[in-house]
């Protein structure tokens, strides 16, 4: 978010219907990264899971919506109480907000950029679903994403982009959500993944995904929703820098497929389609919070580094011994710390503020900046996060059964199974197809 106009401070702008339309568009992109957030997860695990994969991410949609009405807008963007939240009466329910009351210094109403935030918010506890697959309970699940958003994401953004926030205060960068979505994201998926454990088989079973082909429609959408992301995030593009993010984001996703794929090409002799999908939310993950501090010079730069790091990364799990399903930690923690510290070496000072990089002559010092950030947000998600999920363990039981687990969490939670083998004919082709079905549960 750019700094110095996050504040609901008097101005004289005046509102922009272009502005305002642009924003309405980008915060309509970031809402369908959502959905495209379901499919690439729902394409990466077995038959048996892929409709929870897919609720794991929607239910999102309802519980932080509601909550970001009630309070959490509030929380995270309110007049600032002590550099770690926010709170204005006047936002609860977004109630007391005038039709045409503009977001501080910017052109565009409030109620406009509540709805654009309320779009982060939705998608950053859903990234963390893919760390789990196969293996919670929905209910705990949903209680999990209520308790997570008001104690852990709510708070964070506040941090990084509420005007008074301890973060933004230091003049940390993160354009459109490094730390505050996918090192949050990540961090919380480890911690998580400490009291809820591995899937049963894990190293021992073969657990590749199911659907491949949804897994590019799922990054496709992905990509696409992305530009409202990250070029939203300028708030309107009067100046030209909400252009620079646009353009950096495709660069540097570009560049992270290529490197992740040449890394795979070198490790495992193969380029996959599975590693170019990976390859390139890496890339999207690592510019998101770089976008409005760098070239595209440098957006390459980020990107490339990115694809090898993250395509590195997700190996870990194997050996250290954590179950991250769907390489949340791999891609979005590694990617989001390496896109936050990049910015330290890669900042122009020419873009989005005059801070500049290492490599640019800004020294250490905003690298320096860079990494409290990334170490503070990743410190604070992982113990919250883990204190939460015991304590929904202890109350309820996070994980479900191991029979549940085993015959298929589709069945068990929502009494549906993403495709009906058993209707594809009679006769032979019937049988077939029922033999198919029992194997794929298995």
């Amino acid at each position: 978010m750019p700094p110095g106009i996050l504040t609901l401070a008097a101005d004289k702008a005046t509102l922009s219907p272009a502005n305002t339309g642009f924003m309405l568009i980008c915060s309509a992109l970031v809402m369908v990264m959502t959905p495209g957030l379901a499919f690439f997860y729902g394409g990466m695990v077995r038959v048996k899971s892929v409709l929870n994969m897919l609720m794991m991410s929607f239910i999102s949609l309802g519980i932080v919506t509601i909550l970001w009405v009630l309070y959490g807008f509030g929380l995270a963007f309110g007049t600032d109480q002590g550099g770690f939240i926010g709170w204005d009466g006047h936002f609860a329910g977004l109630s007391g907000i005038g039709l045409t009351e503009l977001w501080g210094a910017t052109t565009i109403p409030v109620y406009v950029f509540a709805v654009f935030q309320l779009m982060f918010a939705i998608i950053t506890p859903a990234l963390i679903s893919g760390a789990l697959a196969d293996r919670v309970k929905f209910t705990a699940w949903a209680l999990f994403i209520a308790l997570w958003v008001t104690v852990v994401y709510f708070p964070v953004a506040h941090w990084v982009w509420g005007e008074g926030g301890w973060l933004f205060e230091l003049k940390v960068i993160d354009f459109a959500g490094g730390t505050a979505v996918h090192i949050n994201a990540g961090a919380a998926a480890l911690g998580v993944l400490l009291v809820v454990g591995k899937r049963i088989g894990f190293k021992k079973d073969p657990m590749r995904p199911h659907s491949l082909p949804l897994v590019m429609l799922g990054a496709g959408l992905l990509w696409f929703g992305w530009f409202g992301f990250n070029a939203g995030s300028w708030l309107g593009n009067d100046d030209g820098i909400g252009a620079v993010a646009f353009v950096n984001t495709q660069v540097a996703t570009a560049a992270a497929m290529l490197g992740w794929l040449a890394y795979e090409r070198l490790r495992h002799g193969s380029f996959t389609t599975l590693g170019a999908a990976s390859g390139a939310v890496a890339g999207l993950v690592a510019i998101t919070p770089a976008c409005g501090a760098v070239s595209p010079l440098g957006a390459i730069a980020v990107g490339a580094i990115a694809g090898v790091l993250c395509a590195m990364a997700v190996n870990l799990k194997y050996k250290f011994g954590y179950d991250d399903s769907l390489d949340v930690i791999g891609v979005h923690l590694v990617g989001g710390v390496a896109g936050s510290l990049l910015i330290g070496l890669f900042a122009t000072g020419g873009v989005q503020s005059d801070a500049k990089g290492l490599f640019y002559g800004g020294g250490f010092e905003q690298l320096g900046r860079q990494a409290i950030g990334v170490v503070s947000v990743l410190l604070y998600s992982l113990v919250v996060s883990y204190v939460l999920a015991k304590a929904i363990d202890l109350v309820m039981g996070f994980r479900i059964g191991e029979d549940e687990e085993v015959a298929g969490i589709d069945q068990a939670a929502h009494a549906e199974t993403a495709y009906d083998f058993t209707g594809a004919g009679g006769g032979t082709v019937g049988r077939l197809s029922e033999a198919l079905t029992k194997k794929v549960n298995a």
